[in-house]
């Protein structure tokens, strides 16, 4: 039993990382392997804060944002393999690299920030805002670790991260919130299910099914 709940875990987990990895590649078509425009890096950082707060919460572990973390790569790396990008590409390794950003600023901050702030609303609201400020400060440090610089503004030398700056800090302000609803909701729903039956029908074929529809779905985009 005890086995088969880590399993049931494990299928949630990467459920998640791969809706996120769908909606990164479906960004990819917006941008078609060009350089972020506008604010969309600052929209994604926001999509990325959600569901890492949203396996964060469900998990109560580190382990479930690096899970996540994990799967959102792969299916980078993959939809790069479909797009015949190589791995050291603006439109890949930095996206990775802010990922990885993403993750470690949320996992501290929800790590140090208290217990009693991390249950309220605007306490949560505080952590998705600061994780997404500090994300953003550390993105540009990318050109060091990839070799790629980071995308200016136009005209500018200025980062767009930071640019738009504010435009991320705001809208994480209100998806890390609902991440950690949907989590902590998630957690109770499957809770209750398997106390009552054996094996929870919807943790070992919707989840999965979830991950799988996702990969055919970026397969599709990429080759319609």
């Amino acid at each position: 039993m005890r086995n088969t709940g880590i399993g049931n875990r494990l299928a949630v987990l990467v459920a998640i990382g791969s809706v996120w990895g769908l909606c990164e590649a479906g960004l990819g078509m917006y941008l078609r392997g060009m350089c972020a425009r506008t604010i969309t890096g600052s929209v994604m950082t926001a999509v990325a804060i959600l569901f890492i707060a949203l396996s964060a919460t469900y998990s109560r572990k580190i382990l479930g944002p690096v899970i996540v973390l994990g799967v959102a790569i792969v299916f980078k790396l993959f939809d790069a393999y479909l797009l015949h990008l190589p791995i050291l590409h603006g439109a890949v390794a930095n996206p990775i690299f802010g990922f990885i950003m993403e993750a470690v600023a949320f996992v501290f901050l929800f790590s140090v920030l208290n217990t009693h702030l991390k249950e309220r609303r605007y306490g949560k609201m505080v952590l998705g805002g600061l994780s997404a400020l500090v994300a953003v400060n550390l993105f540009p440090l990318v050109g060091h670790f990839t070799g790629i610089a980071a995308c200016v503004y136009p005209g500018t030398g200025y980062p767009l991260s930071l640019y738009y700056a504010p435009i991320a800090v705001l809208l994480s302000a209100v998806t890390c919130p609902l991440g950690m609803e949907v989590g902590e909701k998630l957690a109770v729903i499957l809770k209750e299910q398997k106390a009552r039956e054996r094996k929870p029908i919807l943790a070992r074929a919707a989840f999965p099914a979830v991950a799988v529809l996702s990969l055919l779905v970026m397969v599709l985009m990429r080759i319609v």
